[in-house]
């Protein structure tokens, strides 16, 4: 592992993936860290499928949403020691062998939380006209809140220190975490460093983000951004 010693845990949200937990689980665990699989309210094997691969898991009793269930893996996180928390998608879009790219920035002391982008470079994924207008719209507010240019915002593929483990597990939005997040680790003086990474499409099941749902997420996004920044003038 390339992790110089570091006690590492890769966190895994997960809803409904029992047909692509295992995989994604096996490709992490060849790195030798460990893997905690957040199975938040899952109506199929998906818990199953996580620990038999595996994975210690944390079995929600009801659907928390995405932020509800990475905020239990940084509870997790903070609560057992873990130098750096790594996110990775249930869905096999992000690549286990990545990992090194977002991880070397925290091992080299130049951040605090490390972002795996598909934007600042060009990369193999491609993604819906919708959904890319509505990740420059994200990306131009979040670096107007925060004074730092972020091109991809959602990216939920991401390492983050100690100290950012701490912060996260006491306070982390439970319903836009991925770009509310990087306003809030900024906000309290944490260092961001996005890298160029190669991600897949979902290798299993369907995505829920429609264009209609996509446009919803960012306008929502926008507003609760904007309201957050105006109560902190």
């Amino acid at each position: 592992m390339f992790t110089q010693d570091r006690k590492v845990v890769v966190i895994i949200p997960a809803y409904n993936e029992q047909d692509s937990i295992g995989l994604v689980i096996k490709q992490v665990l060849q790195y030798h860290c460990t893997v905690l699989v957040i199975d938040d309210g899952s109506s199929d094997q998906t818990g199953s499928a996580a620990a038999k691969a595996g994975a210690e898991v944390i079995s929600l009793p009801q659907n928390l949403g995405i932020g509800g269930a990475v905020q239990t893996g940084y509870l997790f996180a903070f609560r057992h020691g873990y130098d750096i928390a790594v996110q990775v998608d249930a869905d096999g879009q992000h690549k286990p062998r990545e990992l090194h790219k977002i991880l070397q920035p925290l091992l080299d002391g130049e951040a605090d939380l490390a972002l795996g982008s598909r934007y600042i470079a060009k990369t193999s994924f491609k993604s819906s006209f919708s959904r890319r207008t509505g990740m420059i719209l994200l990306s131009l507010l979040v670096t107007m809140l925060t004074g730092q240019r972020i091109y991809d915002t959602t990216s939920g593929f991401r390492a983050a220190n100690r100290k950012v483990i701490e912060l996260f597990a006491h306070e982390y939005s439970t319903d836009y975490p991925e770009v509310d997040a990087l306003v809030l680790a900024r906000k309290n003086g944490m260092r961001i460093k996005e890298v160029s990474v190669e991600m897949d499409q979902r290798c299993a099941g369907e995505s829920s983000i429609t264009p209609f749902r996509s446009a919803y997420y960012v306008t929502k996004v926008i507003l609760a951004l904007l309201v957050r920044s105006l109560r902190s003038v």
